[in-house]
């Protein structure tokens, strides 16, 4: 049972991973490998500000700021300097592990013995591993609700207009260029944020614990598309944080099996090739009737 607790809070903290992925990634059409740098990056300017004496709230916080400039860098790379997304994604985490490197002085620091989010009076008064499960669902709750009423504005619009067609929201007078670098801040300020609280929860900040993270996100985000179905963009929002939860719950299975810890990366893949090979393998299987354009039904 407290398994299975422990799954569903990890699931819970690591959604944040995924929906700012789903920001970029699905809503800009933007392949953004900067997360893999902004991870660790929350994590160190954390674990780093707490370890100083910085209180845990005013540390997260930094954390998401630090997110968001990292955002901001690979936004102006991409539009200002137009080198192509995945490349300025890439040179932007390359920097970042220098920088991570820079803020911890080391290539790791402990929170041992400070103070954390998820060590504060009512969190130790919750059973084991609830912690994270209550700080999972205060977390999600709130960046999903926030995240459905800007979509749901104008200038949310706008935003995904520039993902679904950049031209046409060019021609709208729409500045797609602030979209694109706005959404990165956003996206990666949220992984930032992602990075501070597994830090916290973990107790300690490590150099590489970015490594794998973007396949991670993916997973959230594919699995949830491929386990729910069609859905409303509000309602994908809330299957990424449950596609997060069934990964986490899949892993758990996994190593119940007897599989190493030391695998873990190689299953993340190959729980992503799978997912994303469902719906050729359902054709392929005739488990679901193609469907042909121009063909009516009873045709």
């Amino acid at each position: 049972m407290n398994l299975m607790v422990s799954a569903i809070g990890q699931g819970l903290l690591w959604a944040l991973l995924g929906l700012g992925l789903y920001l970029t990634f699905r809503i800009l059409d933007f392949c953004d490998m900067t997360v893999e740098g902004t991870f660790p990056l929350g994590a160190a300017t954390a674990v780093t500000a707490i370890s100083h004496g910085i209180t845990p709230l005013l540390a997260t916080l930094l954390a998401i700021g630090a997110g968001m400039l990292a955002g901001l860098v690979t936004g102006l790379l991409y539009t200002k300097g137009k080198i192509p997304s995945l490349l300025a994604g890439i040179l932007t985490m390359t920097a970042i592990y220098s920088v991570n490197l820079r803020i911890m002085g080391k290539s790791n620091i402990s929170l041992l013995g400070k103070p954390t989010l998820f060590n504060g009076r009512f969190m130790t008064s919750l059973p084991q591993y609830f912690d994270s499960v209550v700080m999972g669902i205060i977390v999600i709750a709130v960046i999903t609700i926030l995240m459905v009423l800007f979509l749901a504005t104008d200038y949310g619009q706008a935003f995904i207009a520039t993902g679904d067609n950049p031209t046409m929201a060019k021609s709208l007078g729409i500045h797609t260029d602030k979209m694109i670098i706005v959404g990165l801040m956003v996206s990666n300020g949220m992984v930032g944020l992602c990075g501070a609280l597994i830090a916290q929860n973990n107790g300690y900040a490590d150099i590489n614990m970015g490594i794998g993270t973007i396949v991670i996100a993916l997973a959230s985000i594919i699995i949830g598309e491929v386990a729910f179905g069609e859905l409303t963009l509000n309602q994908r929002l809330v299957a990424v944080t449950l596609g997060s939860i069934i990964y986490r719950i899949i892993l758990l299975v996994v190593l119940q099996l007897g599989f190493s810890a030391n695998d873990l990366n190689l299953i993340s893949s190959v729980v992503l090739a799978i997912c994303m090979m469902l719906p050729q393998l359902e054709q392929h299987l005739h488990l679901k009737k193609p469907i042909l354009k121009g063909v009516r039904p009873h045709e």
